[in-house]
């Protein structure tokens, strides 16, 4: 029972989260609503990972590595950010 109730919570979080994608992407403009849609997918991306995909129950070494391939991603997408924002106007 108690793994039902973790379960809805969790979902109901990421619901929530959705709705507020969905509102920061009509009510902010600019790179805030970038910021604010990239901060609520990570923290989307955080409750999956710890919940669903059983990062909490994985060992140390486990989490490290998981972590390791987060800022990996995260360095990527930074780049792939600077470069898109370094060129001009096509």
């Amino acid at each position: 029972m108690r793994q039902y109730l973790q379960t809805s919570v969790i979902w109901l979080l990421l619901a929530l989260l959705l709705g507020l994608t969905v509102l920061a992407s009509h009510v902010l403009t600019g790179p805030v609503s970038l910021f604010a849609g990239l901060f609520i997918a990570a923290m989307k991306a955080g409750l999956v990972l710890w919940f669903f995909m059983g990062m909490r129950h994985e060992t140390p070494m486990i989490r490290l590595f998981g972590t390791g391939a987060l800022f990996w991603l995260a360095a990527l997408l930074l780049l792939s950010f600077i470069d898109y924002l370094s060129r001009g106007a096509v």
